[in-house]
């Protein structure tokens, strides 16, 4: 019988939230044939003991280091032998009907490459999860705090579409990598990630190629999955690396795009960006709130984000 979905998620040291991924899954599973890969990569909470043990039926690749976000899928990409391919994070999970609506969008628009569903937060928000094109004016309003002060102005908020309610299929320019669903191209593969992004905006690359091909991509707000936001980038002791690897994607995407003008554009902006913050946590620190010992965290997290703006080269890899 042929698979019609393919359903990936990579995983690091996110042992329960993948449980409960995992569960969901089979427990409101689509309507046609699908298969499950969970990539690891290299975690040490017993993660891989509970895929073996728990969900037998997966099928399971095990990296003894971690190879990143992007070249962990593209693993189970070229390995995959579903119609469609849904990368997921393991920090998600899937509600009833969510897994078949993805798959009947797909058939129902043969024009679509990729589509991603709607996100569900803990509190019940709806977590933007589209945008429209990355551009340095959309870096200012985030490094600004603008688009957060602002998210219902379509000029400030306009990149994530805070603005917008989040309730109807929209053509985007880009769905988050946490839920996106890849339909296989002609030549019989999948498209594949950037692998030189080691986390964060290989997702943002992917779409560009896509559409750049001339490809387009939806947002479907009646598939709906919940979402712990955050589950590996949140372990306290590797948060401040993140937030780097985060800037240093986001430069090599600029420079690739857009050109080496914009590099040096991109470091003011990010440089702004972290000391605007430090200057607020180090305000936080002087009153006392939320409390010292946190505020004192992010003060040095945002001076060593400042720092690394300018010292690194445009290359994600930590």
């Amino acid at each position: 019988m042929s698979v019609t979905l393919s359903i990936i998620i990579v995983n690091w040291n996110t042992r329960e939230h993948l449980r409960a991924c995992l569960r969901s899954l089979f427990a409101y599973p689509p309507h046609e044939p699908f298969e499950v890969w969970v990539v690891d990569n290299a975690s040490s909470d017993g993660s891989v003991a509970m895929v073996q043990t728990e969900f037998p039926q997966v099928r399971l690749i095990v990296n003894e280091t971690n190879l990143g976000y992007g070249r962990a899928n593209n693993q189970a990409l070229r390995r995959a032998s579903g119609e469609f391919a849904l990368i997921l994070n393991s920090d998600i999970e899937a509600t009833p009907n969510a897994l078949q609506a993805l798959i009947d969008f797909m058939r129902q628009h043969p024009e679509a490459q990729a589509a991603g569903g709607q996100l569900i937060l803990p509190n019940g928000k709806i977590q933007p999860s589209c945008s429209e094109r990355l551009t340095l004016w959309a870096v200012f309003c985030e490094q600004s705090l603008l688009a957060k002060a602002f998210p219902r102005s379509r000029l400030f908020g306009g990149y994530t579409l805070t603005w917008w309610s989040y309730d109807s299929v929209r053509e985007v320019e880009q769905v988050v990598g946490a839920c996106l669903l890849l339909r296989r191209q002609p030549d019989g593969s999948f498209p594949l990630f950037d692998e030189r992004y080691f986390m964060y905006a290989e997702d943002t690359e992917l779409c560009h190629r896509i559409r750049q091909a001339d490809g387009r991509i939806y947002y479907v707000p009646y598939a709906r999955f919940k979402h712990h936001l955050g589950a590996s980038s949140e372990q306290e002791n590797v948060r401040t690396e993140m937030v780097k690897a985060y800037n240093r994607s986001r430069l090599l995407f600029f420079r690739e795009v857009y050109g080496a003008w914009s590099v040096p554009v991109y470091r003011l902006l990010i440089g702004m960006g972290a000391l605007l913050r430090l200057t607020l946590w180090l305000g936080a620190w002087l009153i006392g709130k939320p409390s010292r010992g946190r505020a004192a965290r992010h003060v040095a997290m945002f001076w060593e984000v400042f720092l690394d703006a300018w010292r690194r080269p445009a290359n994600p890899t930590p």
